[in-house]
């Protein structure tokens, strides 16, 4: 966005020099231009910009001197809107925010996201869309904030995704009642599915089927990726699906049920597969092993390494041992953990329980 913002404000920058009006606008908000030269020198050099006003906005919206200066240092184009620009799109933020103070926090956090105004009509679409969907105020605002590109395009194109998911989410049997749900939830857990073509999910989801994969089996994969899937393309996930199926030397449908055990065998890239298996292989796991516990390929070789030299300080051997201890997220590790450890510490016997002894 800034190189946008670059573009459309200035050509040749080495023969121009700084904007004196801005620099002392900046200063006198106590702003620390070093570091806005050092980034982002190319707003110093235009010709308008509104300081003064851009802070008094942020002001009114409840920002102290230090927050402006904040702002103003990690999203300096923020002074180049004009005060019109800005007006919109806080009202148009406050749609979905509880209150100016909700708003300004997220401003602080989240600049660029805020100032990035050339496709305020697609925003204001785009928001009142997903009200209408059903998502909530909170979830649109992490949008907002987390993945703005969404709100970019055309609303039409985000209706036509919405509506390619529907439809093929009924096709695959899903129901009526439940559909609604389903897309909430796909949506929260990955809302970059929004960038994708109505092709591009229709091409991933036939890929499945002509894999054998049943409607249900489908929906389960959906579900389990949020949405990931339709980020590959049919290529790279059947480069996937034959690595792993040489790896582990297995059929067809023991593949179909390794990728339902752990889907990141079709998500993963074969060079991502290999480094995995790699570095599992190098701390004496059997490709077996791997095999009874594939999740543990969603693990990067560095975390790997790390929960292997914790459980190996408590002699825990893993070469011969389950990996499931291994698999999970952090929490789940460090339940396992704690469970092994107190199974250690655990006396091998009850000194106080009576003795049963055979005459």
């Amino acid at each position: 966005r800034s190189f946008l913002m670059h573009s459309t404000y200035t050509t040749d920058t080495r023969s121009r020099e700084e904007n004196k009006k801005t620099i002392e606008s900046l200063y006198g908000l106590s702003v620390d231009i070093k570091k806005i030269r050092r980034l982002k020198e190319w707003v110093l050099l235009q010709d308008v910009a509104y300081v003064k006003e851009i802070a008094g906005i942020l002001q009114e919206m409840g920002a102290n001197e230090a927050a402006v200066a904040s702002i103003l240092e990690r999203c300096p184009e923020a002074i180049l809107h004009t005060p019109a620009e800005i007006n919109s799109q806080r009202a148009l933020w406050q749609l979905v925010c509880q209150n100016e103070k909700q708003l300004i926090k997220l401003i602080e956090q989240f600049p660029e996201s805020f100032f990035t105004t050339q496709y305020h009509e697609n925003q204001k679409a785009n928001i009142l869309f997903f009200q209408e969907l059903g998502l909530k105020n909170n979830i649109i605002t992490r949008f907002l904030t987390s993945a703005p590109s969404i709100f970019y395009n055309p609303v039409e194109k985000t209706r036509n995704v919405i509506e390619t998911l529907q439809r093929n989410y009924l096709s695959l049997g899903g129901s009526d009642a439940n559909m609604k749900i389903w897309i909430l939830k796909l949506l929260s857990q990955n809302p970059f599915i929004l960038l994708n073509t109505s092709m591009t999910i229709q091409e991933n989801l036939e890929f499945l089927q002509k894999n054998d994969f049943t409607d249900h089996e489908v929906l389960q994969l959906l579900s389990k990726l949020k949405g990931f899937i339709f980020q590959l393309t049919p290529a790279t996930m059947q480069k996937s699906v034959l690595f792993s199926k040489n790896v582990f030397k297995c059929s067809d449908q023991e593949l179909k049920e390794l990728v339902l055990k752990c889907p990141a065998l079709l998500y993963y890239s074969v060079p991502v597969l290999e480094e995995r298996l790699e570095g599992l292989l190098k701390e004496g796991i059997s490709v077996t092993q791997i095999r009874d516990t594939p999740t543990v390929l969603e693990l990067t070789t560095q975390i790997v390494q790390y929960r292997i030299k914790k459980l190996s300080a408590l002699g825990y051997d893993i070469k011969s041992g389950n990996l499931e201890s291994l698999t999970g997220t952090k929490k789940d590790f460090e339940v396992n953990y704690g469970k092994i450890q107190s199974k250690k510490e655990r006396p091998i016997f009850n000194p106080v329980a009576p003795l049963h002894v055979e005459d």
